[in-house]
């Protein structure tokens, strides 16, 4: 079935989800911790029927410090590297227990968690080779809060170009990262996966029918979440969801999916909200001078205008 025929049902300001919460509160999470937001809005667009695959990361430490866990439904702790190769294996063992006559007679969907270091570094190889089977349906979210946060706010191939963090520190040799935020929805898309979406907990409806998309689509599918960190940000804790919708005004985060192949974007930007406006929140941008802000919006701008085009040569139907 191809994904944009996939039957799931649409969330709505009039049907949102009000059950009980599979990530209960009382976690440790940071105040204003955009990741916790981004993974409770996940967890109530699947419900309480699926089973989750965590690796390594802010999410897994906050919400498991034993004795105590705040997940509410089957949940797998494993390495930094290895999510999607456990929920690979995870979906196939479901598939047998079904062919034996032991297993639930409807799909539950498997998910794996991770953030922009389990995914586009330590577990990059191990999610390529899940995507690459197209066989196994499972969903892979990653929490992209732009560094590895956990352990000290270090950067990853995440991290955007000029953003501070305590391995690409600003100083009389560095102006902070000096490489470009690694595309991940694009490398995950060129596995020719049946789905792959942005989204953001700044929009919350739109990133919960993504998730849902996800889990009904026959097939591998990625969705890749933005998650602000006001503690790794130097940012104060309240501007956490408006830096989120900063991020897709301004062109530097834009939500779009791809469906089989073909783009569409969810939340077009004509009109970009300047970039100083994203940036000015955020300490860890703070060094950055008027001409570096000009520098970093000529390549948004150009990376979206891509995007566009993508959209345009290539339309859902």
């Amino acid at each position: 079935m191809r994904a944009f025929e996939a039957p799931f049902e649409r969330v709505t300001n009039r049907n949102f989800p009000k059950g009980p919460e599979v990530l209960a509160p009382g976690h440790g999470a940071c105040q204003g911790c955009g990741e916790a937001l981004a993974l409770r809005l996940v967890l109530k667009a699947l419900g309480t029927e699926f089973i989750a695959v965590s690796a390594t990361g802010c999410m897994e430490v906050c919400t498991s410090r034993f004795p105590n866990t705040s997940w509410q439904m089957p949940w797998i702790h494993v390495a930094f590297e290895n999510a999607a190769a456990v929920a690979s294996g995870v979906e196939a063992a479901t598939r047998v227990l079904k062919r034996k006559g032991r297993g639930h007679d409807q799909r539950i969907p498997v998910v794996a968690l991770a953030g922009d270091g389990g995914t586009a570094d330590i577990g990059l190889q191990a999610l390529s080779g899940a995507l690459e089977r197209f066989h196994e349906n499972f969903v892979y979210v990653c929490l992209d809060n732009e560094a590895y946060m956990n352990t000290g706010f270090q950067r990853s191939s995440a991290t955007p170009f000029r953003a501070s963090t305590t391995t690409s520190p600003v100083g009389a040799c560095s102006k902070g990262q000096h490489t470009w935020k690694k595309n991940m929805p694009a490398i995950a898309a060129a596995h020719g996966i049946p789905y792959v979406a942005t989204a953001s907990p700044a929009f919350h409806l739109d990133l919960m029918n993504k998730i849902r998309r996800a889990a009904a689509v026959e097939g591998p599918a990625y969705v890749h979440v933005f998650s602000p960190c006001p503690t790794g940000w130097l940012m104060k804790p309240e501007l956490a969801v408006e830096s989120a919708r900063l991020a897709v005004s301004s062109r530097i985060f834009p939500l779009y999916e791809v469906l089989d192949g073909s783009y569409r974007i969810n939340r077009p930007a004509p009109n970009p909200t300047p970039l100083a406006d994203y940036f000015r929140a955020q300490g860890r941008y703070r060094h950055l001078t008027e001409d570096d802000v000009a520098f970093i919006a000529r390549r948004v701008n150009s990376d979206y205008e891509r995007l566009v085009d993508l959209a345009e040569r290539r339309p859902v139907s």
